[in-house]
């Protein structure tokens, strides 16, 4: 590979999120509005804060309310950056980190590509497929981790196996940085070390290393992970400890205990138990978890093995079992599945396990063609594809396949579609509220609030999963006396209270818009 190979990568590499961004004015689903509102915060100087509560598991004491509880605050951090270069608050700026950074994954894949291989073709190859990315490609624009967590992962790839000294103080530290991003990048720690433990099993010449050598290379080698890892994440257990008397954020142990995804959203926090979730039966948590198998195996075929890819995808990593990374790669794919089909099967299935497989992605990419040339020889061996240009025909009618569907699944899901066409309603929503004399500081109920506070600025919580009174605990609770129900954004205990907005004489019904229900809560006094 020479820096026309990595140019090249780099031009196209950026060329295809800049084009889907252009037809992405907003970030388009809940998770990338946290994020660049997050950076909107940290940009206007407010600091790890926000005016939003969407869910209730940490029981919020009220707004502002401390920031990442849940979620964790790189993306954030990553979309302040870009606000801080250009001097602008705008969405176009907010993303702007996201889209070099998505540039640069091409560059690394093919790094850790020809690592692998030694061969520029197959290294380019790997990085056109990283480029169109399939099911990944419309969100690598966005303020959200897909691109960190891929640049992240292969980083970790292809520095594991080397020998300096200093290895794994840096394996800790991208460890803290995929933490960082995620909460389940907590999982690249316990990789970084079963590597360490793995590499220490030999000698420098190759030989097995009896327990005494095993032992005192093992000891220095974990605690340098441990400062590598606390260097870059360090300072958020710190922070942690200064707001909740913990490492880790309270709310994100009630988890475990869910019936159901909507369950995300339960007020109060307290009801959801280990004794609610065995008084609900064992046969629902097996269904559940049947469920979460089903739709993470459907995504690892679907989006992480791109459908056409996913067979030489398994023949690559039969190719290359014996390499280290693949090793680590197989090892903690293995571990993120079960973790998000047994443990976590609600947030595994709606799209925990897509997001954090990302860091997988460069490898599974960099094993499809290797698998190809696999099979293109044995194919040859009885006799096929004699032709010497046959490796290149073949590599290239699998980019083009890749560039085919990502063009398909970019059109339907952002183009034609129209991308974040939910929240498009907020800001008419905004206006009837103004128009009826509503103060811009007034909290409102909302199904996506940090949605709503990037197209409004009004400070604004989330629709609780329960009935009507459940919405009178929260509202009474913050302080919230307005209330917005969308026809899509609804539970079923609270259904007659949309079909009929003139039911419940605790809600006073202001008027509809763009199917949107608008309502004043009567509190107590």
């Amino acid at each position: 590979m020479n820096w026309r190979h990595y140019a090249i990568l780099f031009v196209v590499g950026w060329s295809v999120p800049f084009a889907i961004s252009r037809f992405q004015s907003l970030p388009g689903y809940m998770d990338a509005d946290y994020y660049f509102a997050g950076g909107l915060q940290l940009a206007q100087g407010h600091g790890f804060t926000e005016p939003y509560i969407w869910n209730y598991l940490d029981n919020p004491a009220g707004l502002p309310h401390p920031s990442h509880t849940y979620w964790m605050p790189l993306a954030s951090m990553m979309s302040a950056l870009g606000m801080w270069i250009t001097g602008q608050t705008t969405y176009a700026s907010g993303r702007l980190a996201f889209i070099l950074l998505s540039a640069c994954v091409p560059l690394l894949t093919a790094a850790l590509a020809f690592r692998v291989s030694r061969q520029v073709r197959l290294a380019m190859v790997s990085g056109l497929l990283s480029i169109f990315s399939l099911y990944y490609a419309p969100f690598m624009p966005v303020p959200d981790n897909y691109a960190l967590f891929m640049l992240l992962g292969a980083a970790f790839l292809l520095l594991a196996p080397f020998e300096q000294k200093w290895i794994p103080l840096a394996l800790g530290a991208l460890a803290g940085l995929l933490t960082l991003a995620r909460s389940d990048g907590l999982l690249w720690l316990g990789l970084a070390g079963l590597t360490v433990m793995w590499k220490s099993n030999f000698k420098s010449d190759g030989t097995k290393s009896n327990f005494l050598e095993w032992f005192t290379r093992i000891v220095p080698a974990g605690l340098l992970v441990l400062l590598g890892y606390l260097l870059t994440m360090g300072f958020w257990h710190v922070r942690n400890l200064n707001l909740f008397g913990s490492l880790l954020t309270p709310g994100g142990g009630r988890l475990l205990w869910l019936q159901n995804y909507n369950q995300t959203f339960i007020y109060p926090p307290e009801s959801l138990t280990r004794e609610s979730f065995l008084q609900a039966g064992w046969e629902l948590a097996l269904q559940n978890r049947a469920r979460a198998f089903s739709a993470n195996f459907s995504n690892a075929f679907g989006a992480q093995g791109a459908i056409f890819l996913f067979p030489f995808i398994f023949i690559g990593l039969w190719q290359l079992r014996r390499d280290l990374r693949t090793k680590i790669a197989v090892t903690g794919w293995l571990i993120l599945f079960a973790v998000m089909t047994i443990i976590f099967p609600f947030a595994g299935s709606r799209g925990s396990f897509f997001h954090a497989g990302a860091a997988f992605q460069p490898y599974w990419w960099i094993a499809a063609p290797i698998g190809l040339d696999a099979v293109l020889a044995w194919a040859r061996s009885h006799g096929q594809f004699k032709d010497k240009n046959a490796p290149y025909f073949l590599q290239g009618v699998l980019v083009l396949l890749a560039i085919f569907m990502t063009a398909y699944l970019v059109d339907f899901s952002v183009i034609s579609s129209g991308w974040a066409k939910d929240d498009f309603i907020y800001p008419a929503v905004e206006e009837m509220f103004l128009d009826n004399g509503i103060k811009p500081g007034e909290v409102v109920i909302v199904r996506n609030p940090p949605g709503y506070y990037i197209a409004a600025g009004r400070p604004s919580i989330s629709l609780p999963f329960g009935d009507e009174s459940t919405i009178r605990a929260v509202a009474e609770k913050y302080n919230a006396r307005y209330l917005v129900i969308e026809k899509g954004g609804t539970f079923d205990a609270i259904q007659d209270l949309y079909d009929d907005p003139q039911s419940n004489p605790s809600f006073i019904y202001l008027g509809e818009v763009d199917e949107a229900k608008l309502y004043r809560i009567e509190l107590a006094r």
